[in-house]
Protein backbone atom coordinates (compact mmCIF):
# COMPACT_ATOMS: atom_id res chain seq x y z
CA UNK A 1 0.00 0.00 0.00
CA UNK A 2 3.11 2.49 0.60
CA UNK A 3 3.72 2.36 -2.84
CA UNK A 4 0.30 3.12 -4.46
CA UNK A 5 0.55 6.14 -7.39
CA UNK A 6 -0.73 9.45 -6.04
CA UNK A 7 -2.61 11.30 -8.43
CA UNK A 8 0.19 13.81 -8.30
CA UNK A 9 2.43 11.42 -9.54
CA UNK A 10 0.00 9.87 -12.42
CA UNK A 11 -0.74 13.47 -13.73
CA UNK A 12 3.03 14.00 -14.24
CA UNK A 13 3.84 10.72 -16.18
CA UNK A 14 0.97 11.80 -18.18
CA UNK A 15 1.55 15.26 -18.87
CA UNK A 16 4.96 14.53 -20.08
CA UNK A 17 3.76 12.45 -23.14
CA UNK A 18 7.09 11.90 -24.90
CA UNK A 19 8.40 9.92 -21.61
CA UNK A 20 7.58 6.01 -21.29
CA UNK A 21 5.79 5.21 -18.45
CA UNK A 22 6.84 2.45 -16.38
CA UNK A 23 5.19 -0.94 -16.07
CA UNK A 24 1.84 -0.84 -14.00
CA UNK A 25 0.90 -3.89 -11.78
CA UNK A 26 -2.37 -4.96 -10.30
CA UNK A 27 -2.59 -6.15 -6.66
CA UNK A 28 -6.13 -6.95 -5.64
CA UNK A 29 -7.08 -3.32 -4.76
CA UNK A 30 -4.06 -1.72 -4.78
CA UNK A 31 -1.37 -0.56 -7.82
CA UNK A 32 2.38 -0.67 -7.30
CA UNK A 33 5.15 0.53 -10.38
CA UNK A 34 7.77 -1.94 -8.29
CA UNK A 35 8.33 -4.88 -10.50
CA UNK A 36 9.90 -6.93 -7.39
CA UNK A 37 7.43 -6.38 -5.18
CA UNK A 38 4.66 -7.02 -7.93
CA UNK A 39 6.52 -10.30 -8.64
CA UNK A 40 6.51 -11.31 -4.96
CA UNK A 41 2.54 -10.50 -4.47
CA UNK A 42 1.56 -12.45 -7.14
CA UNK A 43 0.17 -9.12 -9.07
CA UNK A 44 -1.18 -8.77 -12.44
CA UNK A 45 0.51 -6.37 -15.03
CA UNK A 46 -2.13 -3.98 -16.67
CA UNK A 47 -2.46 -3.49 -20.48
CA UNK A 48 -2.95 -0.42 -22.30
CA UNK A 49 -5.10 2.68 -21.13
CA UNK A 50 -4.48 5.05 -17.98
CA UNK A 51 -5.17 4.45 -14.69
CA UNK A 52 -5.81 7.06 -11.91
CA UNK A 53 -6.10 5.94 -8.45
CA UNK A 54 -7.27 8.27 -5.87
CA UNK A 55 -6.43 7.33 -2.39
CA UNK A 56 -9.86 7.61 0.03
CA UNK A 57 -9.77 9.18 3.41
CA UNK A 58 -9.91 6.30 6.49
CA UNK A 59 -12.92 7.04 8.31
CA UNK A 60 -12.73 8.65 11.71
CA UNK A 61 -12.64 6.22 14.86
CA UNK A 62 -15.56 6.22 16.78
CA UNK A 63 -15.72 8.73 19.81
CA UNK A 64 -15.54 7.52 23.15
CA UNK A 65 -18.42 6.96 25.41
CA UNK A 66 -18.78 9.18 28.02
CA UNK A 67 -19.03 7.80 31.09
CA UNK A 68 -22.51 8.03 32.99
CA UNK A 69 -22.34 9.41 36.80
CA UNK A 70 -20.86 7.23 39.27
CA UNK A 71 -19.03 4.01 39.17
CA UNK A 72 -21.69 2.84 36.21
CA UNK A 73 -20.80 1.84 32.45
CA UNK A 74 -21.50 4.07 30.03
CA UNK A 75 -25.81 4.30 28.86
CA UNK A 76 -26.48 2.85 32.12
CA UNK A 77 -29.46 4.50 34.36
CA UNK A 78 -29.45 3.96 38.05
CA UNK A 79 -32.59 2.08 39.24
CA UNK A 80 -34.41 4.58 40.86
CA UNK A 81 -33.62 7.61 38.10
CA UNK A 82 -35.35 4.57 35.32
CA UNK A 83 -38.17 3.46 37.50
CA UNK A 84 -38.95 7.50 37.30
CA UNK A 85 -38.89 7.31 34.13
CA UNK A 86 -40.78 4.07 33.13
CA UNK A 87 -43.46 5.79 36.15
CA UNK A 88 -43.48 9.35 33.35
CA UNK A 89 -44.05 6.73 30.47
CA UNK A 90 -47.05 4.87 32.04
CA UNK A 91 -48.35 8.08 33.31
CA UNK A 92 -48.22 9.20 29.67
CA UNK A 93 -49.50 6.40 28.41
CA UNK A 94 -52.80 6.19 30.74
CA UNK A 95 -53.18 9.77 29.50
CA UNK A 96 -53.22 9.23 25.96
CA UNK A 97 -55.71 5.72 26.86
CA UNK A 98 -57.92 7.89 28.47
CA UNK A 99 -58.11 10.59 25.83
CA UNK A 100 -58.73 7.79 23.15
CA UNK A 101 -61.52 5.98 25.13
CA UNK A 102 -63.12 9.73 25.60
CA UNK A 103 -62.73 10.45 21.67
CA UNK A 104 -64.03 6.59 21.14
CA UNK A 105 -67.08 7.81 23.19
CA UNK A 106 -67.65 10.21 21.22
CA UNK A 107 -67.67 8.90 18.14
CA UNK A 108 -69.62 5.83 18.90
CA UNK A 109 -72.38 8.68 20.19
CA UNK A 110 -72.30 10.56 16.70
CA UNK A 111 -72.05 7.29 14.72
CA UNK A 112 -75.17 5.85 16.26
CA UNK A 113 -74.90 2.06 15.71
CA UNK A 114 -74.14 3.24 12.01
CA UNK A 115 -77.64 5.71 11.61
CA UNK A 116 -76.15 8.74 12.57
CA UNK A 117 -78.57 11.85 12.00
CA UNK A 118 -78.17 13.28 8.51
CA UNK A 119 -77.30 16.99 7.57
CA UNK A 120 -78.63 19.25 5.55
CA UNK A 121 -77.23 18.35 2.08
CA UNK A 122 -77.19 14.78 3.05
CA UNK A 123 -81.03 14.55 2.91
CA UNK A 124 -80.93 15.42 -1.11
CA UNK A 125 -77.61 13.71 -1.53
CA UNK A 126 -77.82 10.04 0.10
CA UNK A 127 -74.11 9.14 -1.12
CA UNK A 128 -72.96 12.68 0.71
CA UNK A 129 -74.76 10.40 3.88
CA UNK A 130 -73.03 6.98 3.02
CA UNK A 131 -69.56 8.89 2.60
CA UNK A 132 -69.90 10.35 5.96
CA UNK A 133 -71.12 7.12 7.61
CA UNK A 134 -68.38 5.14 6.11
CA UNK A 135 -65.80 7.86 7.36
CA UNK A 136 -67.25 7.64 10.84
CA UNK A 137 -67.09 3.75 10.52
CA UNK A 138 -63.20 4.07 9.87
CA UNK A 139 -62.41 6.91 12.29
CA UNK A 140 -64.31 4.71 14.96
CA UNK A 141 -62.26 1.76 13.76
CA UNK A 142 -59.00 3.44 13.75
CA UNK A 143 -59.67 4.79 17.45
CA UNK A 144 -60.12 1.10 18.76
CA UNK A 145 -56.93 0.45 17.29
CA UNK A 146 -55.18 2.98 19.13
CA UNK A 147 -56.79 2.28 22.18
CA UNK A 148 -55.86 -1.17 21.74
CA UNK A 149 -52.08 -0.25 20.94
CA UNK A 150 -51.87 1.38 24.21
CA UNK A 151 -53.32 -0.91 26.49
CA UNK A 152 -50.87 -3.49 24.96
CA UNK A 153 -48.15 -1.55 25.77
CA UNK A 154 -48.92 -0.46 28.80
CA UNK A 155 -49.13 -4.35 29.36
CA UNK A 156 -45.31 -4.66 28.09
CA UNK A 157 -44.71 -2.41 30.85
CA UNK A 158 -43.68 -3.41 34.33
CA UNK A 159 -46.60 -2.54 36.84
CA UNK A 160 -46.22 0.31 38.57
CA UNK A 161 -44.00 0.77 41.67
CA UNK A 162 -46.43 0.53 44.90
CA UNK A 163 -45.89 4.14 47.02
CA UNK A 164 -46.51 2.90 50.31
CA UNK A 165 -43.19 1.25 52.18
Amino acid sequence: MKHVFVISVITALLSTGSLAQERIFRCGNEYTNNATEAQARGCKPLEGGNITVIQGTKPAPPAPARQASGSQGAGRVDSVEQRNRDADARAILEAELKKAEARQAELRKEYNNGEPDKLGPETRNYQKYLDRVAEMKANLDRTESDIAGIRRELGRMSPPASTSK
